[in-house]
């Protein structure tokens, strides 16, 4: 079975071309500038250099047919027709309380997406474009929604309320919904595969470190608490996201700067976090090559980055009574030892102890704990895709 995994953003399209019976990736791409002067697909088949195709995408259903005709291409194809794709599995970014897992793509399900816009107003409607595109295409290939929140609906009540008039949630569904569930899932019981363990005996804390971060508290296969909430702003402090702070700073920064909500939220959104303190980027490898040249600001920004990382997993310990291994994923955490180290430095008292020669790695999984640890310390990078591929196999 071949499986086309498509992740669709405003203006681009993330795929995969996966063959289930050995989990290989057949080419994988991304297709640039959709509607904007410029559009071009990176496409790579696998053991082969990556090539550029430039080509007009007014819309994601010519970007759909571009990635088609790339795949089934003479001369840099995987395939022969479009008739050897047999599935396509969406990420679907906000599934609401309506998904609490995986499922096949109906007229009844894009409603109930649609509904979810709401609460994903950045998000959903380009993955419902991603969707839309494909019905027309191949309206005969079944298609499955893998959704960023569904392993978070296993959160408790306690978790996931906010501390506001319950008429809010009652009326909007206003409650913590959580994301990267599809990164954590994979993570989690990777790690369990990786330590010889049945997950359902562990307590983990997936960190999931990149541009976009949050941590999640998985206990015995399932997300009991997470750090990003209604929205992708809460939590950590990110790329260009603030993450938590006294909601009361909205109205104080409204008076004094004479600024409008929409122009508060573009602030926390795209101009705080990493960003906003360092005065520098929101790029991690830039922050790294600042604090090499001495950059003090960059350094604060760093451990302020790491030090609220370290107090969720000492707080997701807290909420599961106990924890078997801290896991670092995503384009930091796979790729970053410094940040690794310091993040654990405040663990010790939880029985997390690095090695940190071990802890010199990128990309690849490891445990990197000192023997005897009662905490084990590991790298496990993540595959959405992968996982995405899986879920929908397992649902046609």
């Amino acid at each position: 079975m071949n499986i086309l995994v498509l992740n669709c953003g405003s203006s681009s399209l993330k795929y995969q071309l996966i063959n289930m019976e050995n989990e290989e990736v057949l080419a994988k791409g991304l297709c640039e500038r959709i509607g904007i002067d410029g559009s071009r697909i990176k496409h790579t088949p696998n053991g082969k250099e990556t090539i550029i195709i430039e080509g007009d995408m007014p819309d994601h259903k010519n970007a759909v047919q571009y990635v088609i005709e790339a795949l089934s291409s003479e001369e840099h194809g995987v395939i022969k027709t479009m008739d050897e794709i047999n599935a396509v599995g969406h990420r679907v970014v906000h599934g609401g309380e309506e998904f609490a897992c995986s499922t096949i793509i109906t007229d009844e399900v894009i409603e109930a997406v649609v509904k979810c816009t709401d609460l994903a107003p950045l998000h959903n409607p380009a993955n419902l474009i991603g969707i839309d595109a494909c019905k027309q295409i191949m309206p005969n290939v079944p298609m499955v929604g893998v959704f960023d929140t569904a392993f978070h609906q296993t959160m408790p009540e306690k978790t996931y309320l906010y501390a506001l008039p319950y008429d809010y949630y009652r009326k909007y569904k206003l409650r913590r919904y959580g994301f990267h569930g599809t990164s954590h899932k994979y993570v989690s019981h990777r790690a369990a595969e990786f330590l010889g363990k049945d997950i359902k005996d562990l307590k983990i804390v997936v960190c999931h470190l990149g541009n976009g971060a949050s941590v999640c508290a998985v206990d015995g296969g399932k997300s009991i608490d997470t750090s990003m909430g209604l929205t992708p702003l809460e939590g950590l402090a990110m790329g260009t996201r603030c993450g938590d702070m006294d909601p009361a700073i909205i109205q104080f920064l409204a008076d004094k700067e004479g600024l409008s909500i929409d122009e508060i939220n573009t602030i926390l959104n795209k101009k705080s976090g990493v960003l906003g303190i360092s005065e520098l980027s929101s790029d991690f490898r830039d922050l790294e090559d600042a604090i090499e040249e001495g950059n003090k600001k960059a350094e604060l920004t760093m451990n302020v980055f790491c030090y609220r990382v370290a107090k969720y997993v000492g707080a997701y310990a807290a909420a599961m009574n106990g924890i078997d291994a801290v896991v670092f994923t995503a384009g930091l955490g796979e790729n970053n030892g410094d940040v690794r180290s310091e993040v654990c430095s405040y663990l010790t008292f939880l029985g997390v102890d690095v090695d940190e020669e071990a802890n010199k790695c990128r990309g690849i999984e490891r445990d990197f704990s000192k023997e005897g640890a009662r905490v084990r310390s590991v790298v496990i990078p993540t595959d959405e895709e992968m996982m995405i591929a899986r879920e929908t196999a397992r649902l046609i």
